[in-house]
Parts: structure tokens; sequence; C-alpha cells
């Protein structure tokens, strides 16, 4: 490289001041003569750089990036790896994933807001590597002891190994540069905030291996373009369509990768249908292809990660309540699982009613009234989440005149109805009084006595999506309660009620009546000696059922992740600069100290080169539109800026800014997918900067600037993880801000928190 481009300064001779160096990007208006022998001089001494970027793979095959790739593997598991053990206690949300580790080894049935492979793949480890699944993971700071959990947290650590491997792969793939390679690698191998959330169990190393895998797999797929269908090409699109499938069964944020492949094959396919000599038959292979093995491939997979998911936890757990009670009836241990009770819900039943939003729980009564200042003082209302004696109500006909017959008449859409409380005998209850914390819904009571009250005791039926006369089926029915005297509907708002309400759910009666979970409930427990029971096995749902709704579960839980008061909510303009960490453990002096927080140089290096690339690419893309004649090398390095760097930038993008439009709490280390990508892009940027410094020196200076550069740049990024490196294997002693701290002088924001 040091020789290339070298005609220009032959051209100008000594005569070296920056106006003279115009002649560097030569118009195409030029006299031929001086054209033609710029080109032919480009072509002859840019040999080694046109090989270099039009023969794929060439480097990949030389021992010196042999040796490179070596030395990017020793480092990168040698840093997540080191003190993997400490510290030797529960660590932020280890105390989540580890737990759901030991569910998957027990066996037992949980709800989490994501896709299950990723605490699959955790509780799978922990069970190879010894641990028995009986560690209770409570909270933070709790000692591990003799449980074995270094298993667990290894198996995260060497896929967090991964990254810098794959995007030292990545980087050289496409821009055939083992300098760019290396930078990339050293940034993330030394990045401390990408060392630490390797270190833990959690699901972030699991979901951005299976990232920078597909990544991988989707780049190497693309330099088989020249060899269609054969079995690299088939490798490459199978190992492709796997991580895709990887990705999005860890987390859904992986909707994202799958994004950035979707459009990066839809490029593909328009460019092949703009190739001519490509007939429409083998285009349709093409596509054919694709669809198989990037949608059908990673759909097949996906669901079979489900499909084991449900197999394996078999026994009732703490996730029960957050399903409805047709799901329940498959768990071994619930009430519900091989129960008998009677199919449809008849007058004189004794029931349970479950509401259908997310922990939106059972209706409930006790003999507690409501204070005063929260609606008329009249007995509670609840929605709690636990099977109890108090969630029991008797069903009436509406004017107590009960069937005389042996059998009893069966309840149907549109029939009135009175609830009463089986251990208070008060009425189910409202008016129009204020709820107590939904204050423009109505209150809910209990009210009378041994069943006799009055007019606004009375609720109207309704199944949902059903007609008048249609019979109220247990389990399965979605039925709505309509307020007779208000036409308000019956409602579980999801608020936690004050200690007066014993922390319960606050049921109302929402005078708007749109069809939600909150006002939707089944009829889960039904005890009725007059009517035939039929075996809850025959109402059990089937696999795509379950399937659909607990995907239905996970999204509304993840849309009810809000900030709760005085807690932190990270914003996605701080992650980009580093603005604040978290605290992975301790937060004293005399606690061992972790704290997640990016290596300052290298993130502020790569948000500085974010910006340098547009630069770049403005640069660039000027020089060409306007006709300027450059040599073959900064010819390459533009189109280069421009595909491969504007591929990562999308990736960036992708992976970063569709955080601004969620309401969700947001976290500092979902950042860390999007600062791969960055990472990546700093690489290939800075390298063609510094390949580029003979716009301002002649040879040999040149050169001599761009080791400089190199060195100057390795230089800050080894001295920034020395000084930042306690932040990830751990601090004891004095705060950052106190006399005597190993930490003294490097709290460089206020906000940080070390």
């Amino acid at each position: 490289m040091a020789n290339e481009c070298n005609t220009q300064w032959n051209k100008i001779g000594n005569a070296s001041s920056l106006r003279n160096r115009k002649i560097f990007p030569l118009p195409k208006n030029r006299s031929s003569q001086t054209a033609g022998h710029l080109s032919e001089d480009d072509t002859q001494s840019s040999n080694g750089a046109s090989a270099q970027f039009s023969g794929r793979g060439n480097f990949s095959s030389k021992p010196q990036s042999r040796v490179l790739l070596m030395l990017v593997v020793g480092l990168s598991f040698s840093t997540r790896l080191y003190k993997i053990t400490e510290p030797p206690h529960v660590c932020w949300d280890e105390t989540h994933f580890g737990k759901m580790g030991s569910y998957y080894i027990n066996r037992t049935f949980f709800f989490d807001v994501h896709p299950p492979l990723g605490k699959m793949l955790i509780g799978l480890a922990g069970y190879m590597t010894g641990y028995d699944g009986t560690f209770p993971f409570i909270k933070p700071g709790d000692k591990y002891e003799h449980h074995n959990y270094w298993g667990m947290r290894g198996f995260c650590a060497v896929l967090g190994s991964f990254l810098p491997i794959f995007a030292y792969l990545i980087v050289l793939e496409l821009s055939q540069s083992p300098t760019a390679a290396l930078i990339t690698a050293t940034l993330l191998i030394f990045d401390t905030g990408c060392i630490t959330i390797s270190q833990y169990i959690l699901l972030d190393p699991i979901l951005m291996f299976f990232i920078m895998a597909a990544v991988l797999s989707m780049v190497k797929f693309s330099q088989q373009r020249y060899r269609p269908f054969s079995a690299s090409w088939w490798l490459w699109l199978v190992l492709t369509g796997v991580n895709l499938a990887g990705a999005l069964g860890v987390k859904f944020v992986g909707l994202f990768v799958i994004l950035l492949v979707g459009l990066n094959t839809v490029w593909d396919l328009w460019r092949l249908l703009g190739d001519l000599s490509l007939s429409l038959v083998e285009f349709a292979k093409h596509f054919l292809a694709r669809v198989v093995g990037l949608i059908l491939l990673p759909l097949f997979l996906y669901v079979t990660i489900f499909a084991v998911h449900f197999v394996v936890l078999n026994k009732s757990g703490p996730g029960d309540g957050f399903f409805s009670s047709a799901f329940q009836s498959r768990l071994i241990g619930n009430n519900l699982h091989n129960a008998s009770m009677p199919e449809y819900l008849a007058y004189g039943s004794t029931v349970t009613v479950k509401n259908l939003r997310i922990a939106g729980g059972y209706l409930h009564s006790h003999w507690h009234l409501y204070p005063e200042g929260a609606g008329a003082r009249q007995q509670q209302v609840t929605a709690y989440l636990h099977k109890d004696y108090n969630n029991l109500w008797l069903v009436h006909r509406q004017g107590d005149n009960e069937s005389k017959s042996g059998k009893p008449d069966l309840v149907r859409h549109g029939d009135i109805i009175r609830l009463e409380h089986k251990e208070t005998t008060r009425n189910l209850h409202s008016h129009l009084h204020e709820a107590p914390m939904t204050k423009k819904h109505f209150q809910v009571t209990g009210y009378g006595i041994n069943g006799t009250g009055d007019t606004n005791d009375l609720w109207q039926v309704e199944v949902c999506g059903g007609r008048k006369g249609d019979l109220v089926k247990v389990l399965r029915s979605k039925v709505r309660f309509l307020h007779r005297a208000t036409g308000c509907v019956l409602y579980s708002s999801g608020k936690t009620l004050p200690k007066w309400g014993w922390e319960q759910v606050e049921v109302t009666c929402s005078p708007y009546l749109k069809e939600t979970p909150s006002s939707q409930w089944n009829i889960e427990d039904h005890i009725n000696p007059k009517l035939p029971n039929i075996s809850l096995s025959v109402l059990k749902p089937h696999f795509l059922e379950i399937l659909l709704e607990s995907h239905i579960v996970m999204i509304r839980g993840n849309s009810g992740l809000k900030p709760k008061d005085n807690e932190m909510n990270s914003k996605p303009w701080h992650w980009p600069i580093n603005y604040q960490g978290l605290r992975f453990s301790g937060v004293n002096d005399t606690e061992y100290r972790v704290y997640l927080l990016g290596n300052p140089v290298v993130w502020w290096m790569n948000l500085a080169s974010l910006g340098l690339y547009l630069i770049m690419v403005a640069v660039a893309s000027v020089a060409l539109k306007r006709g300027f004649s450059l040599c073959q090398k900064r010819t390459d390095h533009s189109h280069m800026l421009m595909r491969e760097g504007g591929l990562l930038l999308l990736g960036w993008l992708l992976h970063y800014a569709p955080f601004y439009t969620m309401s969700r709490i947001l976290y500092y280390h979902h950042y860390f997918p999007a600062m791969l990508f960055s990472s990546m892009l700093t690489g290939i940027t800075l390298d063609i900067l510094l390949k580029n410094a003979d716009l301002l020196l002649r040879p040999p200076y040149c050169d001599w600037l761009q080791r400089v550069g190199q060195m100057a740049l390795l230089f800050s990024v080894l001295y920034s993880f020395y000084l930042f490196h306690p932040l990830s294997y751990g601090m004891t002693g004095p705060l950052a801000h106190e006399p005597g701290s190993a930490m003294a002088g490097r709290k460089w924001l206020d906000s940080w928190e070390f």
C-alpha cells in the first residue's frame, strides 16, 4: 500500500505545497495523455491493492492472517474467562436468568417476556456442568456457597468470547484488510463493557453470539455469489437461517438482525434480477432457495424451540397465573390438571372467575371495607393473583327464581345474573362512586347480606364473539360482565392497591366498553353437583393455541415493563456517549463492586468515527459524482465505504434507532448489539483514513504517519483498558470520589457511579 498513488508525488516533484496537491483528484476533462498516464501508473502501482480487493478470501489463507486470528482468539478468551468465578455471589440479573435455568433443570413452568432459547441453553449448561437446580437465586448478593455456578457463567463467557472473533472475520471479509479487522477486534477485546456483560449468567452474550454469527454467515454467503448452489453456498445460507432463528429465540430484538439480513437479501435478489445472463428459471431457483433457507428454516427452528420448551416445562410453577386456565390445565401439579368439572356454566354453580390480562388475577373479596376517601365504605372487591377460598362466587339468576327441575339451567350469552361472594354472602356490586385508584372508572364493591341487595348487583353476561343464547364454556369462553345500572364493564386495572387493600390488584367498572384483556374473564373452577363432570383433558389447547397464547403474553409483558416510581430509566441518547453504566454488584466500600461501563476511549472513538464516516462518504460521493479520476486504491476505498460501510451503518441503525420508539423501560445494556456494528464500522473507517495518509505527506512520511496513527490507536485503547479494567474484574475499598481509591481521577463523568 505504501507505493499506491505515488505517481501523484512523482508528477509534482519537489513542489509539495498543499495548493499543488490538487492535482491528485484529477477531473475527467484533463488531457487524455495525463489521465492515461495516471491510469497506467495507478494500475501498475496498485496491482497489490486490486488483487487485494478483488480476490475475496485471499487474506484468510495467509499465515499472517492465521497468526492474527489466533492472537484475537487467545486474547478474547483470556479476557472473558479471567476471574469468571468472582464474585461468588448473585450479580444483577443473574437472579432472573440463573433462576430460570434452574426451572428448566427442575422442569418447572415459569413466565418470562423473552423467548425461551437463551434460558434453555443456560439451564443445559448448568446441568451439563453439575449444577442441580437447587439454588434459589432470590436476590443479588446471595452467596453461591457450594452450588456449582461456574458452568453457567462459563457458557455465557465462551459465547461472549466469540464476539471479537466474529467481528474480526466479518470485517476481514468485508474489507479484505487485516488492519481493519485487527482494529475492530482490539476495540471489542479491550472494551470493559463487553467483558462485563459476557461474564455473568445473562441473555445478552447469547443474543449477541447469534446476531454476530448471523451477520458473519450472511457475509460469507454473499462471498459465494460466484459459486451458486455449491456446497459452501448452501452451508452459509443454512447457517444464516439457523443463527437468525437463534437470535429471535433468545430475545425479540433478534428481529433487527432478521431485518438486516432481509434487506440485504432483497438487494441481492434485485441485483440478480438485473443480470440478463441469468434466466428467469435460474432466478426462481435463487429466490426459492432463499425462501427456504432464510424464512422456512428459521421459522421451523423457532417453533421447534417452543415445542421443546413446552415439553420440558410440564410442571406447575410460578408462571401459571400469567396464562389462561386452559393453558394451566396441561401442567402437572396444577389443580386443573386432569381435573373434571361441568363443561358449561349453570345457575347455582360455585365458580372462580379469572381475568385475562397478564397478572390480572382472580375476582376476589374479603371482609375488609374500603377506607374513607376511597369511595363508598363497602366491602372490598379486588383481583388476587393466587388461588384462595375467597375467590369463590355463587352464580344466581336475576330475581332468585332458580330452576325447580333436577337439572339446573345453563347460563347463556345475554343473561342477567347476580354473583354472590360465597364466604361473605355479599353481592358483586357497582355504582357511580369513583374507583380508588383509577378515578375515571367506577368503584366495585361487595354489597348486601345473605344474597339480598339492590339493582346495582345485576350483571349481563356477554360471551366475546358470541351470539344471544350461546353457552359459557369453562376455561375456553372469554366472558365480559356488563353492569346493568351504569352500563360499565367489570375490569381489572392492573394497579396495586395500598396496604389497606392488602396490595392486591384493583378491580373497577370501566365506562369504556372496548374489548381488552382487562375486561375479559373466564370461568376456571366450576362446582355444581347437579351437572355431570367432564375431564378437562378434552379442553386442553393444542400446540398452535399455546404457541399463540405464549407470544401474546410475552408481547403484553414486554409492553407492560414501565419504569416504576423513582426507578432509573436509561435514555437511548445516553448510550453512545457512555453517559451512565449499571451496577452489577456492590454499592459501598465494603462490598465487591462490578460496574457495567464501556471503555470510554473505545466508545467515544466509535462515536467520533460515526461522524467521520459520514464526512468521508460525503467527500467520496461528491468526488465520484463529479467524475474525478481517482487512483484504484481510492476508488476501492470509496466503494467500500459506501457498500460495506453502509451495511454496517444500517446494522447499527437497526439495532439502535427502534429504542427511541419504545415506551417500555430501557437499560444501558440494550445498546451492546448496536455497539458491535459501530465498532466494526470504526475499524473500516479508521483503516481507510490511515491508508490515505499520502494525501497529506509523500512517501515514506505517509507510511510513518500511518504506523504512528495505528500505534497511537492501539496504545490509547490498551492504556484506557488498564485504567478501567477494575470495573469489569472487581473493585474493593473506597469509592472513586473518596480518598485512597484505586479509581481516583477516573470518574471522568459525574454520572458514572463507581
